[in-house]
């Protein structure tokens, strides 16, 4: 009677709170990947037992004093709702397994410490939808409920079992909570393991990748390396032999694309078959097939398209190697800037030339006019002298024999100045006519060329 009186009025608040709390928790983790620990739970579920007892007591009193009428076919429902309920939570706990034991690295666990006041609110609004309505999912009341009803029958013996089963009963789900717990936290150990070995997987696997890479460098590092220092053959012989392997390995990729358009018919044929069966009776679909097919031959188009501009910029570009280099426009932007840069210097030393070429001049004009007159003088001076002595006659033409001796000397120096200018002039001529390279088989073959149109000339005459 007092299981009965248990499940129609439950008076143990913290129990019910408690699997409230662990049930909602529990669909929490089985929806969004999320556990509650429950550890915190048992432990203010001890700190309110004494309580819960006397809650417990005052409750079977009320009930002894009111000798409440039950009815058994309404126990009997209430125990179909509980077998249920048990059913739905055996299913979620699997769910739930299954759910940790599949979800990736980033579970979040509920903390431990929580508010009280916040799960005293939750239990209070949980026990009395428990009371209205007795759809609240029960994790453990099951066990503690069946053996009592069964042993009602026998009146003598019913009040001992439910005294028994009620000093059991918290130390029973307090072991399954405990046992839930330590399953929780395994699963939890399990799943960060699991994402550990994951995370420590995918970190071999991207080292062992990259070393792969590494060695694949070094390998052609080495093979670039004894290319360079081989002296029995030259670069050349090895970039000869690149291009052969590239050019097999073109054709060899012509010959298997062939093969594949020779395979490629029948089963774009088949295809077609098949498409045509399958939307014979269905309009829509044979305008959408139409429109694949007339996308697919664009696509082809445009693929063939693409090919023959590959061809041509390979034959181009081939063509452009097999051409002389010409020097680039830039290099001849930088030959004229030089050539500029040298006429402006030239110019500049042509005029200072020129500009010291006046001021001799002048100073030559100047001395001459002075050698002139000095002469002038120095003649008359003599010339008197002579008139009177027979010494001055002599000085007088020792004078006149200098001044012709002088103009002599000075013709002379002009003429070996013109002939110095003359013979520079002279070998210039001859360093470019030798710098010139004369191809004697070409002016040979000129000259043949010449005699025969002019024996053909005179045929025609």
């Amino acid at each position: 009677m007092s299981c009965l009186r248990q499940l129609l009025y439950p008076s143990e608040e913290d129990l019910y709170k408690l699997v409230r709390f662990l049930v909602e928790r529990l669909s929490e983790s089985s929806e969004g990947g999320r556990l509650a620990d429950v550890n915190d739970v048992i432990g203010r579920r001890k700190a309110k037992g004494d309580k819960s007892e006397r809650h417990w007591e005052e409750s079977t009193r009320k009930l002894d004093e009111n000798g409440a009428d039950i009815d058994i076919q309404k126990i009997g429902g209430n125990l179909d709702d509980l077998r249920l309920i048990s059913e739905v939570m055996d299913s979620l706990n699997s769910e739930t397994g299954h759910a940790f034991v599949s979800k990736p690295c980033d579970v979040n666990i509920i903390p431990q410490e929580k508010d009280e006041m916040t799960v005293d609110d939750e239990s209070r609004s949980s026990t009395r939808e428990f009371n209205n309505g007795r759809q609240t999912n029960v994790l453990s009341l099951k066990d503690s409920i069946a053996e009592p009803l069964v042993a009602g029958q026998d009146a003598p013996r019913g009040e001992e079992t439910a005294i028994q089963g009620d000093d059991k009963d918290p130390l029973v789900f307090e072991k399954k909570v405990a046992s839930s717990g330590e399953q929780s936290s395994k699963i939890r150990n399990e799943t960060q393991t699991q994402c550990q070995e994951k995370v420590f997987l995918e970190e071999v696997i991207a080292k062992a990748s990259d070393l792969h890479h590494l060695e694949e460098e070094l390998e052609m590092l080495k093979a670039a390396a004894e290319m360079a220092f081989n002296n029995q053959h030259p670069v050349d012989f090895y970039l000869e032999q690149l291009k052969e392997k590239v050019d097999t390995r073109k054709h060899h990729l012509v010959e298997l694309k062939s093969q594949w358009e020779v395979l490629k018919k029948p089963l774009e044929e088949e295809k077609e078959g098949l498409q045509q069966i399958l939307y014979a009776n269905v309009p829509q679909g044979q305008e959408k097939l139409q429109k694949l097919r007339e996308l697919e031959l664009e696509k082809q188009s445009f693929l063939s398209d693409i090919e023959k501009r590959e061809d041509e910029l390979s034959k181009l570009s081939t063509d452009l190697e097999k051409q002389p280099k010409v020097a680039s426009r830039k290099s001849y932007i930088e030959r004229i800037k030089e050539i500029t840069k040298n006429s402006r210097k030239q110019d500049a030393d042509i005029e200072r030339i020129l500009k010291d070429t006046r001021e001799l001049q002048l100073e030559s004009n100047s001395i001459q006019e002075r050698l002139h007159r000095t002469y002038a003088v120095v003649d008359e001076m003599v010339f008197r002298e002579a008139k009177k002595d027979t010494v001055g006659k002599q000085a007088y033409r020792l004078l006149t024999s200098i001044h012709e001796s002088f103009e002599q000397i000075s013709e002379k120096i002009m003429a070996t100045d013109r002939i110095r200018r003359e013979v520079a002039q002279r070998e210039k001529k001859l360093a470019a006519i030798a710098s010139r390279s004369l191809n004697i088989d070409k002016l040979q073959a000129d000259l043949d060329v010449i005699k025969r149109e002019n024996e053909h000339l005179e045929n025609w005459l």
